[in-house]
């Protein structure tokens, strides 16, 4: 039974306060737009997020401001109302609920939570309506919550697209400091030795650099912010990457540290096959078809379309464009039972493809 009627207020209209806007909008939930930046705010109306302009209290308060201040607009926001249920959308939940205890008497009302999606674009106009579907929107209650509470937190996140999890606030900080914040900051120390490396040597990148550094693009000051605010867990975590680290250099220092080197590397292997697929399932074993692609307008789209005809489903993809050249080549993952189908269409429609 969803008891998520409305009005809900969304403090801060970034591109995850935007985009539950937009997500609360697809269902008619009436949302009130707040923000201390009044054309952020314009912004978000204007693309539909909600209006600036809703009379009365809020059922719920959803606070999606910068890491710094989410503490103090919880307590703020339980202030100024008598019963709405308030919530949070920052990536670290035990500074801000001792920053708004700091603050306040009460937090009953206050439900912590996280959605875990995002983009390397920020602002309101990144903002999408199903940017939550199918992800997890991690739920953490406190001992001061009541029941139906935590529940209508639940309803948001769940009328929003997302599946939910419920943890505690100390297991969620140390979840995503290693699925999310530690991979931050592996991804900016690697694309941080690009900076001095001479234009010959970044003309050989190729897709697997791309990988690794692309998160690296994220705006410095929030995750400054959201990894100062999540630090215990992450010394944690650095402090056993640093063990793992010497370990490597005293291999590679050896005449045969072979050994050594395929066991850290074997770790990684079983570590990655630990990350779950699309929408939560179980890690499967895709098969990869390679195919050849113009650098031309509507190649990609004529790709999609005799990819769907062969009736193969393509799990995943990524393009590598080959430096100085005219053509590129994607890489479709499919299930190994539709290897066989999807090569056969492609090859009859004349695309170039290797298993």
């Amino acid at each position: 039974m969803n008891n998520l009627k409305g009005p809900v207020r969304v403090v801060g209209t970034g591109l995850i306060g935007a985009s539950i806007g937009l997500a609360l909008g697809r269902l008619g939930v009436t949302v009130h737009l707040v923000d201390a930046d009044a054309e952020s705010a314009l912004m978000a109306e204007r693309i539909g997020a909600g209006s600036r302009d809703v009379a009365g209290e809020p059922q719920v308060v959803v606070v999606a401001v910068p890491p710094d201040h989410v503490g103090a607009v919880i307590a703020a926001q339980l202030a100024a109302t008598t019963s709405a249920i308030v919530t949070d959308t920052g990536s670290v939940k035990s500074k801000p609920l001792v920053d708004a205890g700091a603050l306040t008497d009460d937090l009953s009302r206050y439900v912590g939570s996280h959605p875990m999606a995002g983009s390397e674009r920020s602002g309101p106009l990144a903002g999408r309506a199903d940017l939550f579907d199918g992800a997890t929107w991690a739920i953490t209650p406190h001992e001061g919550n009541r029941p139906e509470a935590v529940e209508l937190i639940r309803e948001l996140a769940e009328t929003c697209g997302a599946r939910t999890v419920e943890l505690s606030v100390q297991d969620h900080d140390l979840a995503v400091a290693r699925v999310s914040h530690l991979p931050h900051l592996m991804s900016a120390l690697a694309a941080g030795t690009l900076v001095d490396a001479p234009a010959s040597h970044l003309e050989l990148s190729g897709q697997g650099v791309r990988d690794v550094t692309r998160i690296a693009g994220g705006d410095p000051r929030l995750w400054t912010q959201i990894v100062a605010a999540n630090a215990p867990a992450l010394t944690t975590l650095l402090e056993r990457i640093r063990g793992d680290l010497d370990r490597m250099l005293i291999a590679l220092g050896k005449d045969d540290g072979s050994g050594d080197i395929t066991n850290l590397l074997m770790n990684g292997v079983t570590g990655a096959v630990r990350v779950p697929g699309k929408h939560g399932a179980p890690h499967t074993d895709d098969a990869t078809v390679l195919v050849n692609i113009p650098d031309r307008p509507g190649q990609l789209a004529k790709l999609f379309a005799d990819a769907a005809a062969s009736g193969a489903n393509v799990e995943d993809l990524r393009i590598d464009h080959s430096p100085g050249l005219a053509i590129g080549q994607v890489e479709l993952a499919v299930k190994p039972a539709s290897v066989d189908q999807l090569v056969k269409v492609l090859t009859e429609r004349g695309w170039v493809v290797h298993r």
